[in-house]
């Protein structure tokens, strides 16, 4: 077995070239369906961000095949002219790169909060679709209860920040005014709702569009006001600031639908989609400023930020050492569990006779070797992985084959 994967994220490639390589729900399901038949691959899962997209795989480890071959096929673009904004990581290469990024340590802000929660959702979607493995469903659960132990047990001073946060301090040095300024949210999804309230706590007057559902409620940030989303280009030349924030893979603003509104001065656009919402054009129009997600990037660490960095690692690496334990385990696991199976059948022939020299119902006997034959499993399996934990990967490999053979006919 082989972990592998492939990367493009905001450190090698810009919005529109990570755009390209982007999957919503709908499509990751229906690729990772096609690569799990794949011959060698075993299984899959897609994290599909704003600021990056990783597949990854769990192989033969002789699979002579291409993860970026395969993903350039499914997006219908040529290979060589994107493989160099690309990573490609195996093995504990890879698993150190996940348990860093799931609890932030590799995000454009750092120990951001919403990471784990994307990992835990690309997991859950390719658990869904049929398309992880035992070893895929192990990493990623590790890495989501290593970055859950970050972030409860180390304080980091950026951590609850968002892009849009990062987006509202560029601009207050600029004097943008946020008190009273109305500002308009296109799209009401997880980003959009985490911008409402960054507006919020801004001071500005933030309204909120909402798709028409047939059914069901849709419930925007408290204190926003709502719009349909067909009235978002009426509302336009109200704002000072809109941002757009969906998930929908088509554009919710072009230039030819602002450039002859009739805007209030100078108005500030921020696309936080990948792929773009708004027409890249739009930041040409002499009474607009167009930022993108990219624009939003935080560099460097505080020294404050150096015994916080250590304390992640020592926890990063614990976990990551629970998991490596489990990896190289994994495949002695059911031959262990056939020794705990040998011996406890062998300890209840050797108490057969003594059983039935106790003066119990038949019924009483049964409870009595049933419990025995529970403690004795865990006693067996305890020394088992004793052994494991104390013994260098060969040696105990070694002493679950001298085990195996003392139960041989």
């Amino acid at each position: 077995m082989s972990i592998c994967m492939i990367g493009i994220d905001y450190h090698k490639a810009n919005v529109d070239i990570r755009s390209l390589f982007s999957f919503t729900k709908k499509n990751a399901t229906a690729a990772m369906e096609a690569w799990k038949k794949v011959p060698g691959i075993h299984g899959c899962v897609i994290l599909s961000t704003c600021n990056r997209m990783e597949l990854w795989a769990s192989t033969k480890e002789d699979w002579e095949g291409s993860l970026l071959d395969e993903l350039c096929k499914r997006k219908a673009v040529e290979r060589h002219r994107y493989e160099s904004y690309f990573v490609e990581r195996k093995e504990r290469e890879a698993v150190d790169h996940l348990f860093h990024l799931t609890c932030g340590l590799k995000s454009m802000i750092l120990a951001e909060d919403q990471i784990i929660t994307q990992v835990k959702d690309a997991l859950s979607l390719a658990r869904e679709s049929y398309a992880t493995d035992n070893v895929l469903e192990v990493l990623f659960r590790k890495a989501v209860t290593a970055g859950k132990k970050v972030k409860t047990q180390v304080t980091f001073s950026r951590a609850d920040q968002t892009a849009m946060d990062q987006a509202i301090a560029m601009l207050k040095k600029r004097d943008f005014p946020f008190e009273n300024a109305v500002c308009m949210v296109i799209g009401n999804g997880e980003m959009g709702k985490l911008a409402a309230h960054s507006l919020q706590r801004a001071g500005a007057d933030v309204t909120v569009t909402v798709r028409q559902y047939k059914s069901g409620i849709v419930n925007i940030p408290q204190g926003c006001s709502r719009i349909n989303y067909g009235e978002r280009l009426r509302f336009l030349p109200k704002c000072n600031l809109v941002v757009s924030a969906t998930t929908s893979p088509n554009v919710t603003l072009t230039r030819e639908q602002v450039e002859f509104l009739p805007l209030t001065g100078k108005v500030v656009f921020i696309d936080l989609a990948v792929p773009r919402d708004m027409d890249v054009r739009i930041g040409e129009l002499a009474n607009a400023e167009l930022y993108t997600i990219d624009d939003f990037r935080l560099d460097g660490t505080d020294e404050s930020m150096r015994d916080s960095l250590e304390q992640a690692e020592r926890i990063l690496q614990e976990e990551m050492d629970e998991f490596y334990v489990w990896l190289d385990g994994r495949d002695l696991i059911p031959r262990i569990q056939e020794i705990r199976t040998d011996a406890v059948t062998d300890l209840s022939l050797r108490l057969h006779k003594v059983m039935s020299n106790l003066s119990l119902q038949a019924e009483e006997k049964q409870e009595l070797e049933k419990a025995i034959g529970t403690a004795a499993g865990k006693v067996v399996t305890k020394l088992i992985f004793g052994l494991r934990d104390t013994l260098e990967k060969e040696a105990f490999v070694d002493c679950v084959e001298g085990l195996e053979k003392l139960y041989e006919e």
